[in-house]
């Protein structure tokens, strides 16, 4: 059977073809599928390629330099033009420094190498983006693997995605759970907190870093004070550290802390958080001796699919440039705010639980413009909103 290739092939494929105008800025979560992605998208692209594979501890600015001679060297009488590609460039130390350096001698020399950059850790890429290549790059972003792409690629049932989630290595271990398990942890979770995380930012404290990811997960779709994760961290540590360090588990594609709607955008960042993994089986892995009942009982159950919700509707913000936030005033609660412009939805997931629909109107008395949305309704069930054929933003 002919590997799976997700849409972003066909993206790839397009920019390596068109004539040299932009770097290529391949990001996301580590084991997306970036690497497969690339070799897929270079097996349908007849031009000369050179690629590398950055590394922590060997890859320096004449490192890079080397790789792109290596690469420019490829273009001559038989082909007039030629493709870099380096994975995981920002393990290179000053690696936009260098970049924007080398891709404007070609600029000057009209030598047409296209060049393609790949890193799972996002705040850092744009960071050195921002600092160096601006005008110079375009985006390409590689989220978690959604519903519809896990049933098409594996044959996965709702169910299945919900409790493994859409890291793609993990798809061949869903009959073996503790394997899989060893596989989550192993090749997901501590090299995406020690390698794109606490290895290339100024991280105080490792342990609380990994602390706070480990309890954090669990409470996925929760609302959890700032001042409640230090008590359960016992560490004295405070709000601004856990903040940051949330900010850095979203930028590895981990868990976020979801921010409370509100207009006033300067009451936004103070508000508690309401919890939100990026995928579900960053939950399941490290929910527990317990983890079995997160699809057996209604209330655990619940959780996970607000957080099959959530995670959906993050990958999708990314792409389509909306934000995703939540509300509360008093009793009144709605699981999702997404807003885009001037255009807002309010989305509430059915999922189990016993829940009100109360806040719905709450929140619509308040902001009258708002739509509303209920997932896991007769006319929007759980299944179709995940295999996205319901329709957010025009």
């Amino acid at each position: 059977m002919a590997a799976y290739q997700r849409s972003i092939v066909n993206t790839l494929v397009r920019r390596m073809k068109e004539p040299r105008r932009f770097i290529q800025m391949l990001i996301g979560p580590r084991q997306t599928g970036k690497s497969t992605a690339i070799r897929q998208a270079l097996e349908l692209v007849d031009i000369p390629s050179h690629v590398a594979l950055a590394s922590i501890d060997s890859s320096s600015r004449d490192w890079l330099r080397a790789q792109w001679i290596q690469a420019r060297n490829l273009i001559g009488e038989a082909s007039p033009s030629a493709l870099l590609v380096i994975d995981e460039v920002q393990l290179v130390n000053q690696w936009s420094a260098v970049v924007k350096e080398l891709w404007d001698e070609d600029a000057w020399s009209g030598i047409d190498l296209r060049v393609v950059l790949t890193g799972s850790s996002s705040l850092l890429l744009q960071t050195g983006l921002a600092e160096g290549l601006t005008g110079r790059f375009e985006i390409i972003r590689s989220t978690h693997w959604g519903y519809a792409e896990c049933r098409e690629a594996f044959d996965y049932s709702l169910d299945d995605f919900l409790f493994f989630g859409g890291y793609p290595g993990g798809a061949a271990l869903k009959a073996d759970k503790m394997r899989w398990l060893d596989y989550m942890n192993e090749a997901v979770i501590e090299p995406s907190i020690n390698k794109d995380v606490i290895a290339l930012e100024d991280v105080r404290k490792p342990a609380l870093m990994r602390r706070l990811f480990q309890i954090g997960a669990p409470y996925s779709s929760q609302e959890l004070s700032y001042r409640k994760i230090l008590g359960q961290l016992d560490d004295a540590g405070n709000t601004t550290t856990i903040a940051h360090y949330l900010d850095l588990l979203a930028s590895a594609g981990l868990l976020c802390g979801l921010q409370k709607y509100d207009p006033k955008l300067i009451r936004e960042k103070a508000s508690s958080p309401r919890l939100m993994v990026y995928d579900t089986s960053l939950m399941t892995a490290t929910y527990g001796q317990y983890r079995d009942a997160l699809l057996t009982d209604p209330e655990r159950r619940g959780r996970l699919v607000e957080s099959a919700v959530g995670a959906f509707l993050l990958a999708q913000s990314s792409v389509r440039h909306f934000d995703v936030h939540w509300w509360r005033k008093g009793n009144d609660e709605v699981d999702f705010v997404l807003s885009q412009n001037d255009s807002v939805i309010a989305v509430e997931v059915k999922s189990g639980r016993v829940k009100s629909l109360g806040g719905l109107t709450a929140f619509v008395n308040r902001f009258p413009k708002a739509r509303t949305l209920i997932v896991g309704s007769s006319g929007c069930s759980v299944e179709d909103f995940l295999l996205g054929k319901v329709p957010l933003f025009d």
